[in-house]
């Protein structure tokens, strides 16, 4: 009765709605477990019971690849604990007051180092986060905006980055086409990533914001200003509540960088290590065959035993000290794996319940029709279902393995046509829209936990940017699809993305002009 039908979404609506109406985010999604296991037991306590915990909690926490992302969460989190003790942080905080002048010039850095990164969406969040605290809270920039900034640069960046973990996810979901040449095709279409990057230039340049954003850069919401570790500004990963040992004093900026560096090197290096590289492999194959999660794993263990090498023999640290900065830095990684383990949880319970299979048929079934009209709106159509799949579900990658193979089908993997380059990087746009909008995506977790910043705020102050990036990026799909069918492939990204440009820069002026009036 509830399996394959509209019913299978309620659990994830429900979590979201809850958490969105309560702002609190632990309860909500238990709850949207909770209803997932009901119903797919039709109501038996007992069979509930062994889904939610034995085949959702115990399934994904036994889950190689997730064990392996809460792995590196947890080096991470003792990686940035080392750097604050041996007082990195701080001496790049002072740096930075020196170096950039204004709050302007303290976002553009954030977005800078976002874009930079561009291997991994996890690693990009929790790195960033990790770097850029300091200089965003000495120029008093909310740690919302900071979050937003960083998941802005996570997702987006990854999925118009052909050497990434998503590219090499994207080209596993493609048969019968060359997966990597379709990837680069569609990069001038995946309208929302790119006009995200442009939103983000523009409100920074233009110095302003909008809706609960704005309240929260008005109301100094930056951790630098609340002193109060009991305020509803209290971080998401609890690590501003503990209190604080002392941090030394003999601290420069390489005890920040070269970690960090470190940890991009070793990274990468590891990511190419488990694709074949080192067996004779090339360098995109190694990465569109890498497997993210043990590589990350292996370069964040070998980052942590530098890091450990050069503050004891920089004398920042003893050894002693560096292994009880450790288990604290675990410590504040808590609440953010908490976060995830739940997600991942109710993921399961809609994966069980065929959330993805019914709106695979619904989709099937809309593409299926070969009606000339109907093909000018597809793009925007399979935008817009591949948005609300992966809010619903809170998983981008699991919305590529759905929509693409069914676009690819659809078109009989013809890279001739350019619509279908269009209608795929619909499916990855749409994808990364709702991703970046659901409060129980990873990566928004990931973002929430990067900023130190409370995850209910971050999803309430970026949704209205998201939004406003996903309405323009519907009507650019629309009008490639008017483009195709009036110029068909020639030329088709030239003009519909600058279009696409100006109207995503228009509407920011106008919501600002209404914004300042009210």
């Amino acid at each position: 009765m509830f399996v394959d039908s509209f019913w299978a979404l309620m659990p994830a609506i429900i979590a979201i709605a809850l958490a969105l109406i309560t702002k609190e985010v632990y309860s909500s999604l238990f709850i949207g477990i909770l209803v997932g296991g009901l119903l797919y037991s039709n109501f038996n306590l007992a069979a509930t019971m062994q889904h939610v915990f034995v085949d959702g909690m115990i399934g994904q926490l036994s889950n190689a690849w997730n064990v392996g992302i809460l792995i590196f969460l947890v080096i991470l989190g003792s990686m940035v604990m080392l750097m604050n003790r041996a007082g990195g942080s701080a001496a790049f905080g002072r740096w930075s007051v020196e170096h950039v002048k204004t709050k302007v010039g303290a976002q553009i850095a954030t977005i800078v180092l976002g874009c930079l990164i561009f291997i991994d969406d996890y690693f990009n969040c929790l790195t960033v986060g990790s770097v850029m605290r300091p200089l965003t809270d000495k120029h008093k920039i909310s740690r919302e905006k900071l979050a937003y900034l960083i998941d802005a640069t996570a997702a987006p960046v990854c999925i118009i980055a052909p050497i990434s973990s998503w590219a090499a996810a994207v080209t596993g979901f493609v048969d019968g086409a060359n997966g990597l040449t379709l990837f680069i095709r569609a990069i001038p279409y995946n309208f929302y990533a790119l006009l995200t990057i442009v939103m983000m230039l523009t409100l920074t340049l233009g110095k302003f914001d909008y809706g609960p954003m704005k309240k929260a850069e008005e109301g100094g919401s930056s951790f630098a200003n609340n002193k109060d570790s009991n305020s509803e500004h209290s971080s998401m990963t609890g690590a501003e509540d503990q209190p604080h040992p002392p941090v030394s004093g003999k601290g420069k900026v390489i005890h920040l960088v070269l970690p960090i560096v470190a940890l991009i090197v070793c990274c990468i290096v590891g990511m190419i290590y488990t694709g074949g590289f080192f067996e004779g492999a090339s360098f995109v194959d190694a990465f569109s065959n890498s497997d993210a999660s043990v590589g990350l794993v292996y370069g964040s263990v070998v980052a942590l035993v530098i890091t450990i090498v050069f503050m004891v023999a920089t004398r920042v640290l003893t050894f002693t000290e560096c292994m009880n900065a450790i288990p604290e830095g675990f410590k504040s990684m808590v609440p953010a794996i908490l976060i995830l383990t739940f997600a991942w949880t109710l993921k399961a319970m809609t994966d069980s319940l065929g959330a993805a299979g019914y709106v695979a048929g619904i989709v099937e079934n809309l593409a299926g029709n070969g009606n000339d009209s109907f093909m000018i709106i597809l793009p925007a159509i399979v935008f817009l279902i591949g948005a609300f799949l992966a809010f619903a579900t809170g998983t981008s990658w699991g919305t590529f393995g759905i929509l693409i193979p069914i676009v690819v089908s659809v078109f009989n993997a013809d890279l001739n046509n350019e619509l279908m380059i269009i209608s795929i990087s619909a499916c990855m746009a749409g994808a990364v829209c709702g991703d970046h909008c659901s409060p129980i995506s990873d990566t928004t977790i990931m973002a929430s936990a990067g900023a130190q910043c409370n995850h209910i705020k971050h999803v309430s102050t970026q949704l209205p940017y998201a939004l406003t990036a996903a309405g323009v990026s519907c009507v650019s799909y629309i009008i490639s699809g008017i483009v195709y069918k009036f110029g068909g492939s020639v030329a088709n990204w030239a003009i519909s993305l600058p279009i696409a440009i100006v109207l995503t820069i228009v509407t920011l002026f106008v919501i600002r002009a209404f914004s300042t009036k009210k």
